[in-house]
């Protein structure tokens, strides 16, 4: 039976499996997970973005069976969590570079070959970090965002999780982005390859981003999270706010605004480092 239907049984409780093969599939999921074999969203082919529902629900299904139980690695080093859970196992065939200091890594994430982590950061189940990428100091990678390759995630940023409800599109970060210090970007943000988000720039569910240079309202629907444009270089702008009392006080709203489209002055200015990917 393949691992999508077992998960499926599991979440409908259409097969009363033991805890032992519980236990199997719970670790084939992770497995799987780890090696980048399956993901929580992605490329659907032709532009866009498909959800797999079930893997995080398959997630889900990890915290609701497990128990939490004393963990611990060698003296000194211990925690509590979930038995179905853990830290993620690494080697140095991995070829990933995690420097000392108080990052951790869960269980159940993909981080490719060449990905650097700057201490202390986290990555979390179902995340996916492709090659090149740098995570740096106090930054996360939440639950089952997604971030491409050659992306540097500048130093305390934050690339929201989202785990529920399990259909919804979790964070997306594509090739080549730079994520500035101290940005936020939450609630199924889509950002496009090659984009620059300058820090502090915060991106949720219900940003407006005002593009200046194609006189346009960036926003998301119902159907759709917002969606950054490839190229895209976002600063923090502000927007007056329009009623008698808030224009009498000189009052004004936070938002992110495109002021460029990318060229060869900003790859100048984002490039990394190649002797930092080494």
């Amino acid at each position: 039976m393949a691992l999508e239907q077992k998960i499926n049984d599991i979440i409908n409780n259409e097969s009363p499996f033991s805890e032992s093969e519980l236990s199997t599939i719970f670790t084939e999921l992770l497995d799987k997970l780890n090696r980048g074999e399956i993901r929580s969203a992605e490329p659907d082919g032709s532009g866009g973005w498909k959800v797999n529902k079930w893997i995080k629900q398959g997630i889900l299904m990890l915290f609701r069976h497990g128990k939490t139980q004393p963990m611990a690695f060698h003296e000194g080093f211990s925690f509590f969590d979930k038995h179905t859970l853990g830290v993620h196992p690494f080697s140095i065939e991995d070829e990933v570079r995690i420097v000392p200091g108080g990052s951790s890594i869960r269980n159940g994430c993909y981080v490719a070959k060449g990905v650097i982590c700057m201490p202390p950061m986290y990555i979390n189940i179902g995340s996916y970090v492709d090659s090149g990428t740098m995570i740096d100091s106090h930054a996360l990678v939440g639950t089952c965002a997604q971030v491409g390759k050659r992306v540097h995630v500048s130093a305390a940023a934050q690339i929201g999780g989202v785990l529920e409800p399990a259909g919804s599109r979790p964070v997306i970060i594509e090739d080549d982005v730079l994520v500035g210090g101290n940005c936020g970007i939450y609630e199924g943000t889509l950002v496009r390859k090659r984009a620059v988000l300058a820090s502090g720039v915060v991106l949720t569910g219900s940003t407006r981003v005002y593009d200046l240079v194609n006189n346009q309202i960036i926003r998301s629907s119902n159907e759709n999270p917002l969606e950054i444009p490839e190229g895209a270089v976002l600063v923090n702008g502000s927007r007056a706010i329009d009623t008698p009392w808030a224009k009498e006080q000189g009052l004004s709203l936070s938002s992110p605004m495109i002021i460029k489209y990318r060229d060869e002055k900003t790859d100048a200015k984002t490039a990394l480092e190649e002797a930092l990917r080494s």
